[in-house]
């Protein structure tokens, strides 16, 4: 079955749309007519360790539901001025998760919009919380040797890993999943994330509209 419903905080989540509700009136000579607008509020949040494919995964999701995309590590990029692995060294990590918290909470504020997050956004500041209370939470789960196998030709990228060898990145992974897992597995669904057909998941997501 490639959907599971998690064991998380909300085990019964339904996926709803808040809907803000807006009359317009148009008069002419005889009628006046009201239309009423319904302006749909939906937010879909991708999470999943490093290399698990939210990017990838979201873009393709955001067109198949007609809605924006936005990668949160980009995100920051661009209102911050810097490179995450420039923050990650000038700065520290410290300073990266607080800068991570502020900006996923102004993505609050935006609608119909699927959000990836980076691997470790779950885990700071009680940001799974906070994207539970906001909108979908979807956890893209992937094996340690899957994941090893997609890092090691985007090393480079990625600030955490870029000096490590294929044994010593096996480890870290394995290591640092088993601590983010609880956090990931609160997420409201849980999808195996190898071979993921977007097609299919816009479709799963419909279906909790």
């Amino acid at each position: 079955m490639l959907y599971q419903l998690s064991y998380g905080i909300d085990p019964h989540f339904s996926l709803k749309r808040r809907a803000n509700i807006k009359a317009l009136f148009v008069y002419t000579k005889d009628f006046i007519f009201l239309f009423v607008i319904l302006e749909l509020d939906m937010k879909v949040f991708l999470t999943g360790y490093m290399g698990s494919g939210k990017s990838t995964a979201g873009k393709k999701l955001a067109k198949e539901l007609g809605m924006e995309f936005t990668d949160l590590d980009e995100y920051i990029e661009e209102q911050y001025g810097k490179t995450i692995s420039a923050i990650f060294e000038e700065e520290g990590e410290e300073k990266f998760r607080a800068l991570e918290h502020n900006y996923l909470k102004v993505l609050m504020n935006t609608d119909n919009r699927v959000i990836s997050t980076g691997g470790g956004t779950p885990c700071y500041y009680g940001n799974m919380e906070l994207m539970n209370s906001n909108g979908a939470t979807v956890y893209l789960k992937m094996s340690v040797n899957a994941l090893v196998q997609r890092l090691l030709s985007a090393k480079i990228k990625r600030p955490l890993i870029k000096d490590m060898s294929e044994s010593d990145l096996r480890a870290f992974v394995s290591a640092n999943l088993e601590k983010r897992e609880d956090f990931y597995a609160m997420a409201h669904y849980r999808i195996r994330a190898k071979d993921l057909k977007p097609k299919e998941l816009a479709a799963f997501i419909r279906e909790k509209l």
